[in-house]
């Protein structure tokens, strides 16, 4: 069942992150300091209240997976923004909590340019991994990898190669979460049951909303459209029991 969630975000109090710059909190802010061993730079988008969140949250997007994100003026420009992860970001984002956006990428190097400059802006917060869709395939590419890097990771709206996604293995915390009407072929339902029941696997089964897109896109029980807020408060949950 989903737990209810009653508090509410304000996206317009003011905070100074460890970089020194002051900004809205809670808007949108490129990160460009993430860079791979040949100096290439990871972009990523920040959202965060204050300098101290207790977690961050590594957000993959669905779809193509590409954020690209990138200044146009002085405007913070990107792509997949009515994704169910990048979209429900608000539901997320409170004093504990801080969301990371990026492109979504298998490659070691990338992702771990990301953390490390997580962890040098936020060094006593925790780093969870989450993607939806066809991110999650590369979130469970990156399991092994990540197994004592990251405090967990979560999959939401996961692929049918969830089914072989074995938690022992693996150092830290994992989390499905499932739309019970997901009608997207891709993404059955029963892949992600199958994990739970024959591995133990950590699950979250989701009811309710609506679909008013096709089946594999991202206004529809696939992108739990209607119940964003209740499905990200149960993530939330889940993660702090683990603290």
């Amino acid at each position: 069942m989903l737990l209810q969630w009653k508090r509410m975000i304000c996206l317009t109090c003011l905070a100074v992150l460890s970089a020194g710059a002051c900004f809205a909190a809670g808007e949108d802010r490129l990160i460009t300091t993430a860079q791979m061993k040949d100096g290439e730079a990871v972009p990523y988008v920040l959202n965060a209240l204050n300098d101290t969140p207790r977690y961050v949250m590594i957000l993959f997007p669905g779809s193509t997976g590409i954020m690209d994100p990138h200044m146009e003026g002085d405007q913070v420009v990107y792509r997949e923004r009515n994704n169910f992860l990048i979209r429900s970001r608000p539901y997320l984002i409170d004093d504990e909590f801080a969301t990371v956006s990026t492109n979504a990428t298998s490659s070691e190097e990338r992702i771990q340019a990301v953390i490390d400059d997580i962890k040098n802006r936020f060094p006593q917060a925790k780093i969870y991994l989450m993607g939806t869709s066809r991110g999650t395939g590369d979130t469970i590419a990156l399991a092994g990898y990540l197994s004592d890097k990251i405090a967990g990771e979560i999959h939401t709206s996961s692929l049918q190669r969830i089914n072989g996604l074995d938690p022992k293995k693996y150092q830290n915390r994992q989390l499905i979460v499932h739309h019970r009407n997901d009608g997207c072929r891709a993404t059955p339902y029963g892949a992600a049951q199958w994990s739970h029941e024959h591995y133990g696997t950590d699950f979250i089964p989701v009811e309710g909303g609506s679909s008013v897109s096709e089946p594999c896109e991202a206004l529809s029980y696939h992108g739990y459209y209607g119940v964003e807020k209740e499905t990200m408060a149960s993530i939330k949950q889940w993660i702090k029991q683990g603290a």
